[in-house]
């Protein structure tokens, strides 16, 4: 914890010697499941905003949203709307830096951390590099930043007055990008690992819950997400995975292969209600703790093909209510138009 640290203790540092420097902490038992359960709705909340996610840890990535401006605000709204998002849906608090660049939004969201927004305006970045020891750069560790003190340069403010040829001959290879660093350059790329292959949503409850209509509720409320993400991010899918989890965290998955593949959010919540109700058919309903909806199999572009009996004009009409969905959803919020067989919702527990 940042009340830890405090004291010297740091990440990764054996239990014994945190203990011998802050002896009254508490020490929790890790929860690996739990985090990356919480992981995953994170970057569920991340996607709503840009499918340009470069993940650098289980909590922590860089997001390109200049192709999102347009349609959900400029970089700072679109940090409250994520900040307020993960807190209201996981309970966490998110530190989000917004810059023009990589090596600056990182900087930005180290500055107040752990609750914080700090933009970084391009007029300001020399306001907010100069002061820095030129240890906030990437890269200089304590020999690098030896090598520097010994011709007095302190700050990053220092080293970007520095000629990049004497910042190169102090520091090798590496110095002509660390003193562009200093300018605040970084040309680096957003690049996402690798293209998704699967969209879902999960939700955990609180407790059990009993009534199998409030689990089908919720469910649907995943598939109308989990198509909308489909169509935000030009996707279709070709199976469907229900997610159920009970009490005794017994885990059971159902699945489906659709007849085309789709983005249609009738065509996803009708497979993931008619693999929930076959459960419920064959095995009985049992309370449930955790249910989840997931889109696989996916492929780009095109429209999805209408069925064999399916007039194309029925086929269109649908997309164009999709469209209006998202549209409404996009400016308003997800849950300001839902299906009538979602709006059940389970009570607070």
């Amino acid at each position: 914890s940042y009340e830890a640290r405090v004291f010297g203790c740091h990440s990764a540092m054996p239990t014994a010697v945190a203990r011998r420097l802050c002896p009254h902490a508490v020490v929790v038992k890790p929860r690996g499941d739990r985090y990356s359960e919480l992981s995953r709705r994170v970057f569920e909340i991340m996607e709503s905003a840009t499918p340009l996610i470069q993940p650098l840890s289980i909590d922590e990535a860089f997001l390109d949203v200049s192709g999102s401006v347009r349609l959900l605000g400029e970089g700072r709204a679109i940090a409250v709307k994520l900040r307020q998002q993960i807190k209201a849906e996981t309970g966490l608090t998110a530190s989000v830096g917004v810059a023009t660049n990589k090596f600056l939004a990182k900087l930005a969201s180290d500055l107040e951390k752990p609750d914080g927004l700090v933009v970084i305006e391009p007029e300001r970045v020399r306001e907010v590099l100069d002061p820095l020891p030129v240890s906030r750069i990437p890269g200089v560790g304590p020999a690098a930043e030896k090598r520097l003190h010994a011709i007095g340069v302190r700050t990053i403010g220092d080293l970007a007055k520095l000629p990049e040829t004497v910042a190169s001959s102090r520091l090798g290879s590496f110095g002509s990008h660390v003193w562009r660093l200093a300018q605040g350059e970084d040309d680096r790329p957003v690049t996402p690992d690798r293209e998704a292959k699967s969209i879902g949503h999960e939700r955990t409850f609180g407790a059990d819950l009993e009534d199998p209509e409030e689990v089908r509720a919720v469910m649907l409320r995943e598939a109308e997400d989990v198509a909308r993400r489909l169509r935000r991010h030009g996707l279709h899918a070709k199976s469907v995975t229900v997610k159920i989890r009970f009490g005794d965290f017994k885990t059971i998955t159902r699945a489906a292969t659709l007849e085309q593949p789709t983005e249609s959010t009738r065509e996803l919540s009708a497979a993931a209600v008619e693999l929930f109700d076959a459960w419920i058919g064959k095995e009985g309903f049992r309370p449930v703790r955790l249910i989840g909806v997931t889109a696989s199999h996916l492929s780009r572009g095109g429209h999805s093909q209408p069925g064999l009996f399916d007039p194309p004009e029925a086929s269109d009409k649908r997309a164009a209510l999709d469209k209006a969905a998202d549209a409404i959803a996009e400016r308003f919020g997800k849950d300001a138009i839902r299906s009538a067989r979602a709006l059940r919702r389970p009570q607070d527990r």
